[in-house]
């Protein structure tokens, strides 16, 4: 299902938007949906993300577990260099 929403657009970014529908043999209403849909993906994200975030950060208060920066930077770089690594364990 679909809905139509309008959106009110500055002349310059309207433009903008009909120069890249035509070099790429799309209607400018394409180029839009295309726009918000990455859009609407990166700030579900990014919110899905700070959530994380903010329960690692609940955990840590409430237990005091971590990794060292020293640790993790172990970690990445074994990691980075091809080798199947164990994650760091955490504790007090």
């Amino acid at each position: 299902m679909q809905t139509m929403t309008r959106v009110e657009l500055d002349q310059d970014v309207s433009e903008r938007i009909e120069r890249l529908a035509q070099g790429r043999r799309l209607s400018a209403a394409g180029i839009m949906r295309e726009a918000i849909e990455q859009y609407v993906e990166r700030a579900e994200q990014g919110e899905h993300m700070r959530a994380v975030a903010l329960s690692a950060y609940e955990r840590y208060q409430a237990t005091g577990q971590h990794v060292s920066a020293e640790d993790a930077d172990a970690w990445l770089a074994r990691l980075e260099a091809g080798e199947d690594a164990e994650a760091p364990r955490c504790h007090d």
